[in-house]
């Protein structure tokens, strides 16, 4: 029954995010206009997107092991892939990371990470 709890709890918290993020007016880019994916070069999981969910989500109070914060802990590439559209939207919408900001290249290599298919490469 807990597992159902934390499905149900992950799902609502997904639909809001993507509700809210639907709402800051940025096209869906993170406020960056039209991102274009074909220019960012720095894409890749393990180089890239990982080094900075793990700097930046993957501490203690956010999503680290055995978070129940929003899409729970997103420590490894199946936690992240799992939850990548959750990510996505909090991202663009700058809502994340909370304690913490991005800047533009590292919001647009997780952005053009994901909207790439998210490969664990």
């Amino acid at each position: 029954m807990s597992k159902v709890i934390v499905l149900i709890t992950g799902i609502l918290i997904t639909t809001i995010i993507l509700i809210s993020c639907t709402k800051d007016g940025s096209g869906g880019s993170g406020g960056n206009g039209n991102l274009d994916c074909n220019t960012v070069s720095n894409k890749a999981f393990a180089a890239n997107v990982n080094p900075i969910i793990q700097n930046s989500c993957n501490v203690i109070g956010c999503h680290a092991s055995g978070s129940f914060n929003g899409p729970g802990a997103i420590t490894n590439y199946n936690e992240v892939f799992a939850n990548r559209t959750a990510i996505r939207a909090a991202v663009a919408s700058g809502s994340m990371p909370k304690n913490a900001s991005l800047s533009t290249a590292q919001k647009n290599s997780i952005l053009c990470w994901i909207d790439g298919g998210a490969p664990n490469n």
